[in-house]
């Protein structure tokens, strides 16, 4: 009778296992779409750079995400970082829309800000956002800030 007990026991404790392992599959399907349609278009960004961007970041409008960076690329002409962003069909932009690389904090990290446009005309499948605001590499503008006030300093003392 406990040989009876015992595999039952362990039936249960098998049967428990796969239900909770399924429900984990389940939850991370569900949440690595964010609740969001799949469906939408892709645009093409060229910047002089994209120091901090990376695939997966996000593309926002008026601090909404809509969409993210589906892949990075140079273009091999123009020397131009190229950014191709997937938007959530929901998102319909104007041809004339505008896209800046911006910081979400200090340390943190970088997205895709687009501006809507005017224009009656929207963007479609495979279009290029033509006006663009590169990275701010911050290492640069602290550089800058640093040695302008070391000379200023020289220059007084003489």
């Amino acid at each position: 009778m406990a040989k009876v007990s015992n595999s039952l026991v362990e039936t249960f404790l098998g049967a428990f296992v796969i239900v909770v392992a399924v429900g984990f599959v389940y939850f991370a399907y569900t949440s690595g779409q964010d609740g969001r349609s799949m469906h939408g278009y892709t645009v093409t960004a060229k910047f002089q750079r994209i120091d901090g961007l990376h695939v997966g970041s996000d593309v926002k409008v008026s601090g909404v995400k809509v969409g993210s960076v589906l892949s990075l690329e140079i273009d091999p002409k123009s020397y131009q970082a190229k950014a191709i962003l997937f938007i959530n069909d929901s998102m319909k932009l104007p041809t004339d829309s505008s896209a800046a690389i911006v910081s979400e904090g200090l340390l943190g990290g970088k997205y895709i800000a687009l501006d809507p446009g005017t224009e009656s005309e929207l963007l479609g499948d495979k279009d290029v956002i033509t006006q663009t605001e590169s990275s701010v590499n911050l290492e640069t503008l602290l550089n800058k800030f640093l040695f302008s006030k070391s000379d200023e300093s020289s220059s007084k003392k003489k």
